[in-house]
C-alpha cells in the first residue's frame, strides 16, 4: 500500500524545482496534489503531466486576498486538506553593501510574510479535524548563518523559529509541523549557470537533485502518527557546514 492513499496535499510554489519534485513523490505514493503557484502555464504543464490526481492553482502569494483563497480553493476541489506544504521562497545573495533593499522586501516578504499567513490559513481547517501535516520547505540557513546571503538566511531563521513554536501550539490538535532543511538544490535560482559547471558541481557532491529533497519530505510524512520529524537538513555530501 503506498504511504499516502486517501490523503490530500497542496503546495506553493509547485509548479518547478523542489515543489514539482514533492507533489510528484506525494502522487506516487498515492496523494492527490494541489499544485499552487502564480505561473499559470508552468502549471497547466505541469499537472498535464502528473495526470488526472494533481490540479492546478494560480495564486499570488504576495496578495494576502489570493492567500485566503487557498483553503476555500482546496476544499471545493478535494473537500479536505491533509498535508499542506510551504514550499514557495525567493533567494537574494551578496553583500549588504552591495544589495538592493527592494529586492530584499520582496524576499521577505515572501519567504517569511507569505509562508506565515497560508499556514495560518489553512490550521483552523486542520485543528476542526485534529489531524494534519504541515511542512515548510526552509534551508540550512535557517540554522547555519550563510556569510554570503544574510538577508536569507535571516529569513530562513524567522521560518525556523515560527515552525517551532506553531508546532508546540497545534500538537494537541493531533497536528505536526516539520521543515526540510536542504542545502544547495539544482534549481531555477541556477538556471544562468552553465550546463558543464551544473554537472561538475552535481558529480563532485556539492549539488543536490530536486527529487532528493522530494525523498525527505516524503520520509517526514510517513512516519508513524506518534513521531515527529521537527528538522531534517538535507546536505550534498561535499558540502561541508
Amino acid at each position: 500500500m503506498h504511504t499516502l492513499t486517501g490523503k490530500v496535499a497542496a503546495i506553493t510554489g509547485a509548479a518547478a524545482g523542489i515543489g514539482l519534485e514533492c507533489a510528484r513523490a506525494m502522487l506516487a505514493e498515492g496523494a492527490k496534489v494541489m499544485l499552487i503557484d502564480r505561473s499559470e502555464q508552468a502549471l497547466e504543464q505541469a499537472c498535464h503531466e502528473l495526470g488526472g490526481n494533481a490540479s492546478p492553482w494560480v495564486a499570488d502569494l504576495l496578495d494576502p486576498a489570493s492567500v485566503n483563497g487557498l483553503l476555500p480553493a482546496i476544499l471545493r476541489r478535494y473537500g479536505r486538506l491533509d498535508i499542506f506544504h510551504a514550499n514557495a521562497g525567493a533567494y537574494v545573495g551578496g553583500d549588504v553593501l552591495e544589495a538592493d533593499p527592494d529586492a530584499w522586501d520582496r524576499m521577505l516578504n515572501l519567504n517569511v510574510n507569505a509562508t506565515f499567513r497560508a499556514i495560518r490559513t489553512v490550521l483552523p481547517h486542520m485543528v476542526e479535524r485534529c489531524t494534519g501535516d504541515i511542512v515548510i520547505t526552509s534551508s540550512v540557513a535557517g540554522v547555519v548563518p550563510v556569510v554570503c546571503e544574510p538577508v536569507y538566511t535571516a529569513s530562513k531563521f524567522a521560518v525556523q523559529a515560527f515552525a517551532h513554536t506553531v508546532r508546540r501550539q497545534v500538537a494537541r490538535h493531533g497536528i505536526r509541523v516539520c521543515s526540510v532543511l536542504p542545502g544547495p538544490v539544482v534549481t531555477a535560482l541556477l538556471k544562468d549557470w552553465p550546463k558543464d559547471k551544473l554537472n561538475e558541481a552535481l558529480a563532485n557532491g556539492s549539488l543536490m537533485e530536486p527529487r532528493e529533497v522530494a525523498e525527505s519530505v516524503l520520509f517526514m510524512l510517513s512516519r508513524p502518527r506518534n513521531v515527529t520529524v521537527r528538522d531534517l537538513v538535507v546536505l550534498p555530501s561535499n558540502v561541508d557546514l
